[in-house]
């Protein structure tokens, strides 16, 4: 009996386990767990000494290209030695796997695992700290470009919308409010500040914090060429959502900034630009839900739309008042 054709399939654990230990100089006492499935599929590799993270990139989701590019991110911020989940090679010296699943090839990656905890809620310290280690990044990305995807203003902000209205109507507030703050963004100076490879992705969690509020970042997915005050608008803006009482809020970002600060530099433009950064990327995201509709299908409705850009507009509306008061 013939197969029939899938659009997505989940490796077995039990089968990556042994391609595991064939392909790589690890423990043969290593167990592979399936941790998540989502844009990619992430197991945790372990043998209770060591841990490792293997990444199941999905079906047409990257090029071997972006990848390439995104390790070769990921080495150079290692070699400057940065906190950074790193990419690991295997016995012939690749980083990438390339696994002949149901759907097609799927490339693979193995990484270090990154120490430590994710902290949803942060103290000021752990703020600073986090700050810091981006702005330590940064002073290594700035100016620099990879071959994957510039975050322009069409990426960031008109393709979401395309995206977006062929599953919702255009006569919808949401929509309608999608368009206006996407005006509004596009006439400030967001798309004239400095520009360097970005994470795209930084909050709480993607990186792990120690016990010494040491950082540790990772999934580096979403890197590619823009706007280097869109990771530390983006930053507060997940940060804004998790703090409801909005003078905590303040205090943890101007510790984060502070952070920041202490490594580069942080123009009182830039800081203006913070509201429309983390605005830009949410849009961003709900354009790639709409993308990946096959994991987002359970949520993906017009009551997810009213809640999501709800939050974008709670986030600007909070920046004008606050604004005006100055």
């Amino acid at each position: 009996m013939t197969s029939f054709p899938v659009i997505a399939s989940t490796l077995s654990e039990v089968a990556l386990e042994k391609f595991i230990k064939e392909k790589y100089h690890l423990t043969k006492n290593l167990h592979c767990k399936l941790f998540r499935t989502g844009v990619n599929h992430t197991y945790f590799i372990s043998d209770n000494e060591i841990q490792f993270v293997f990444r199941v990139y999905c079906y047409e989701w990257r090029t071997k290209i972006e990848i390439e590019e995104e390790l070769k991110l990921l080495n150079l911020l290692k070699d400057n030695s940065l906190p950074i989940s790193y990419p690991i090679s295997d016995i012939n010296g690749n980083f990438i796997q390339e696994i002949n699943a149901p759907e097609g090839i799927r490339y693979a990656v193995l990484f270090s695992f990154a120490k430590g905890e994710k902290m949803m809620f942060m103290t000021n310290e752990t703020c600073f700290a986090i700050g810091a280690t981006i702005g330590k990044i940064h002073n290594v990305t700035a100016d620099e470009k990879i071959d994957r995807v510039n975050y322009t203003s069409d990426v960031l902000l008109n393709k979401p919308y395309d995206l977006l209205s062929s599953f919702f109507s255009e006569e919808l507030s949401e929509m309608k409010y999608i368009k206006q703050i996407s005006k509004q963004i596009k006439e400030s100076n967001l798309f004239a500040s400095q520009k360097g490879i970005v994470h795209l992705d930084i909050w709480y969690d993607n990186l792990s914090v120690n016990k010494d509020n040491q950082i540790t970042i990772f999934d580096f997915d979403n890197c590619g060429n823009g706007y280097l005050i869109l990771d530390i608008g983006y930053f507060c803006k997940q940060l804004f959502f998790i703090e409801s009482d909005k003078n905590e809020y303040e205090m943890k970002v101007k510790s984060f900034l502070n952070g920041y600060k202490k490594e580069r530099n942080l123009s009182d433009e830039e800081l203006t630009l913070i509201p429309e950064a983390g605005a830009s990327i949410f849009i961003f995201y709900l354009g790639v839900q709409a993308q990946r509709f096959d994991w987002s299908n359970i949520f993906f409705t017009e009551n997810y739309l009213k809640m999501f850009v709800g939050r974008i507009q709670n986030w600007m509306d909070y920046y004008e008042a606050k604004n005006s008061n100055v």
